[in-house]
């Protein structure tokens, strides 16, 4: 059962352009998550709460990274160390984490959970980040420390290999036997991960990204369409899901 805690803000700070990581004394929220889980934020004068990844949980601890994107996470990145943020979490279903070499796929924000996940792998997972300049990622460091290899690319070539992340993705599917591969990002970039994977016989799971309303599955705001014609809910049924169930030509 997710759980409602009034949290307290322990350290903000800006991690790239648009980037900001936010850690909170979150337990026992913290203590129950897992990685392709998220929390929903309440904020002041806003009806809807608004959907944040978690990105770590360490203890009482729990780190969410999120970008600015509208005004919800414009006043999240106003706030101040012991200020206080009204969560709900964790909720959602997470990644598989069983298998013992997996490729992780991040685009942009979509980075933020997979770094929990490459945690939990304990140094032997691979990983490949696409930002859309140098300026806009983050966490890449931390990557590094947690993966057995890291990857970057981003569109305007000023960090990595320019380009998406599609070729490194199926240079390292030809070379490498993977038990799977988790993908956390833009809408564009899953299909193109979904589609690589399948090409490779390599099961994949997505984490898919929807406007969502309630959180916990009774709104159907958050629906996502299914190959066999039925909905999942992003918030509940997801939002990580086998790519192989997701229409992706909606």
């Amino acid at each position: 059962m997710p759980i409602q805690k009034t949290c307290t803000i322990l350290h903000l700070e800006q991690v790239s352009a648009s980037g900001y990581s936010l850690l909170l004394n979150a337990w026992p929220v913290s203590e129950k998550a897992l990685p392709g889980q998220f929390v929903h934020v309440a904020l002041d004068g806003l009806f809807l709460r608004r959907p944040l990844s978690i990105c770590d949980a360490d203890g009482p601890n729990l780190r969410l990274v999120f970008e600015l994107r509208g005004v919800g996470t414009r006043q999240l990145a106003e706030k101040k160390e012991g200020d206080f943020l009204d969560l709900l979490g964790p909720l959602g279903h997470g990644f598989s984490l069983d298998g013992d070499k997996t490729l992780l796929v991040g685009g942009g924000v979509g980075a933020a959970p997979l770094l929990f996940a490459a945690k939990r792998f304990g140094g032997t997972a691979d990983a490949i980040l696409g930002f859309r300049s140098g300026s806009s990622a983050y966490l890449t460091e931390e990557f590094k420390a947690a993966c057995r290899r890291l990857r970057i690319t981003s569109e305007d070539g000023s960090l990595g290999e320019p380009g998406l992340v599609d070729a490194p993705l199926r240079r390292l599917l030809a070379a490498e036997s993977y038990d799977r591969v988790l993908a956390c990002g833009p809408r564009p970039m899953l299909r193109a991960a979904a589609a690589a994977a399948r090409e490779a016989n390599v099961p994949c799971e997505v984490s898919m990204e929807e406007r969502m309303g309630c959180g916990v599955g009774a709104c159907l705001v958050c629906s996502c369409k299914k190959t066999d014609g039925s909905y999942g809910r992003v918030c509940k049924d997801g939002p990580v899901f086998n790519a192989s169930e997701v229409d992706w030509n909606v």
